[in-house]
């Protein structure tokens, strides 16, 4: 008989590590991606800004597609049996990109990576699934630090190791990287086998048609936060493909320009995780719907000082204040959507939170090339403003739609 008091703390603690390690390996190697490409072929500017979007668009195309499926299967199969198959996935796909020299056959290993690799849903719904519900917002935000600190470091060895070893070692360092947090995973993390199954699933259906069971998903409410999250996503993201190649043209040259996007990803990744450990722990004493619009409104004044960040530190400064805000909201929403939902359905429901933030992924760099080419890398900035504006609309609308039918009197949603 597990202890469930001390499984969660343990569950949460180990996978805050193992979700560190995944982002670390993959800080390793993704910031430098763009000159890894140039490494592979000779090619324009305009050629390196299309494959540099392309090579984020099709991983988050094709996970916005696989998400829900694996969403589901962790319902029924279990979430942990989920993250060691998405964590063996990630570590043969990344050692395979640091074989490869044709720019084509890379870009199929990122869709294959999309497709395998997403650990964050399972990893979220094996500790939502274990976590009393006054600790939700603490645990999901102590998660989410996780993946920014983890994606922190990584950049910064990356750098390192791209500047001694080549391109190519960052790959095989970070395939080593997730290997150990693989063996951590699977050595002790501890699943309630009670939290998933069919028997859940089955007994889920019954209760809901009895009129037991907690609302159904799919909700106006839940409708409108996933598109909120989707701005969220765009505008935090659209900006990321570019980094490189905004630094380079910020700092008049490839001098220092790898240590200066180590710099950035690593001053957005910290921030970013604090944040997750200190302004989402208001989500448990507070309306989660009322702070996350109070701090999208600061994300949208904080947004509109980056365009005119005009040097390299002051656009660090100013970028990393933007991500220390800005990552407190997605988890407090999703926190909340957790609290609503069936523990049977978190995994479902992780799994289509994580689809959505992978459309906004493959968004946002189709988005951040279009405007690159038709004008230049330093309209990016303008582009996060309006996607915080957009944020702030939308918060107000699902305010609107609260006030006017209040969700615990829906019940339309249908099952995810």
């Amino acid at each position: 008989m597990l202890d469930k008091n001390a499984v969660w703390k343990v569950n949460l603690y180990t996978l805050w590590v193992t979700q560190a390690l995944v982002n670390m390996g993959m800080g390793l190697v993704i910031p430098f991606i763009p000159y890894y490409l140039e490494e592979m072929a000779v090619m324009s500017t305009a050629q390196l800004n299309f494959y540099t979007g392309l090579s984020s668009t099709l991983p988050a195309a094709a996970q916005a597609i696989a998400s829900p499926l694996w969403g589901h299967l962790s319902d029924r199969y279990g979430r942990k049996l989920m993250l060691v198959r998405a964590m063996i996935c990630a570590v043969i796909v990344l050692f395979f990109m640091g074989i490869v020299n044709t720019v084509s056959i890379f870009l199929v290993l990122r869709v294959l990576q999309g497709i395998f690799t997403g650990t964050i849903p399972s990893a979220m719904a094996l500790v939502s699934a274990h976590t009393p519900e006054d600790k939700m917002s603490y645990a999901l935000g102590f998660m989410t630090s996780s993946n920014f600190l983890g994606y922190a470091i990584g950049p910064v060895v990356g750098s390192v190791v791209c500047e001694v070893l080549g391109y190519e070692a960052c790959f095989y360092f970070g395939a080593a990287v997730i290997a150990v947090g693989t063996v951590f995973v699977i050595a002790l993390v501890k699943e309630d086998p009670t939290t998933y199954g069919l028997k859940l699933i089955e007994a889920r259906k019954a209760a809901k048609l009895a009129g037991g069971s907690k609302v159904g998903l799919w909700t106006a409410n839940f409708v409108m936060t996933l598109i909120v999250i989707l701005i969220i996503r765009i505008g935090r993201t659209i900006f990321s493909p570019f980094i490189a190649l905004f630094v380079r043209d910020m700092i008049g040259g490839m001098d220092g320009a790898t240590r200066y996007t180590g710099f950035v990803n690593m001053a957005t990744c910290i921030a970013t995780a604090v944040s997750s450990v200190t302004l989402t722990r208001l989500g448990d004493r507070y309306d989660k719907f009322k702070l996350a619009s109070m701090l999208s409104v600061v994300t949208l004044v904080i947004s509109a000082f980056l365009p005119f960040s005009h040097t390299i530190w002051l656009f660090i400064g100013v970028y990393a204040l933007y991500y220390f805000v800005i990552g407190a909201i997605e988890p407090v929403l999703t926190s909340g959507l957790s609290e609503k939902a069936d523990p049977g359905q978190r995994g479902a429901l992780f799994g289509i939170t994580a689809s959505v933030n992978s459309v906004g992924m493959m968004i946002s760099p189709m988005i951040g090339a279009s405007v690159s080419t038709a004008f230049s890398l330093q309209a990016l900035p303008i582009v996060v403003s309006i996607f915080a504006l957009a944020q702030v609309i939308f918060l107000v609308a699902e305010g609107m739609i609260k006030k006017k039918k209040p969700e615990d009197g829906e019940n339309s949603g249908a099952d995810a």
